[in-house]
């Protein structure tokens, strides 16, 4: 009789081992889906897809922007047409003459049709311009020499017809 005791302690507390087993292996079964529940709302709450390109190092090959072509676009001596661009300029290097115009950007354009003519000649300068001011403001222009854009107009003709007499 005691042994059976002994073997019905055993079983049963064997039966009580298996018992607390199976609840622990029920709880963390429950833990383990909430914590992936959890995980899923997590990661899709922060995981968001970003760009789908790598990014790029850094690189020093960056000259290959496109030139501004500035500069006389006109020589001397040449023919030209009303509103043709003589000079495209950046800073105040060529000056209008006469029958040459000054655009907002610096470009001198012709007036007039007629033959462009270059001239190296002491500037008269108008202080009050916003191009003067930048370019020459608390500089002596005494012993200064500027080249400036003319166009000469074209002669008119001389023939004329007698319509009628008074």
């Amino acid at each position: 009789p005691e042994e059976i005791e002994v073997r019905l302690e055993i079983v049963f507390s064997f039966e009580l081992f298996l018992h607390k087993m199976f609840s622990l292996v029920q709880r963390i079964n429950a833990l383990s889906i909430k914590a992936q529940h959890y995980t899923n709302v997590l990661a899709e709450a922060v995981i968001s897809r970003g760009a789908s390109k790598k990014s790029g190092g850094s690189t020093k090959n960056h000259g290959n922007a496109r030139r501004k072509r500035r500069g006389i676009r006109v020589q001397d001596g040449r023919f030209v047409q009303k509103g043709t661009l003589l000079v495209l300029q950046r800073h105040l290097i060529f000056h209008p003459g006469l029958n040459v115009g000054f655009g907002r950007n610096g470009t001198l354009f012709a007036m007039v049709p007629g033959t462009v003519r270059v001239t190296c000649e002491k500037p008269d300068l108008n202080m009050d311009h916003s191009w003067v001011m930048q370019t020459y403001g608390g500089r002596s222009v005494e012993n200064m020499y500027k080249k400036y854009f003319n166009v000469i107009p074209e002669k008119q003709h001389q023939r004329f017809k007698l319509l009628d007499q008074i």
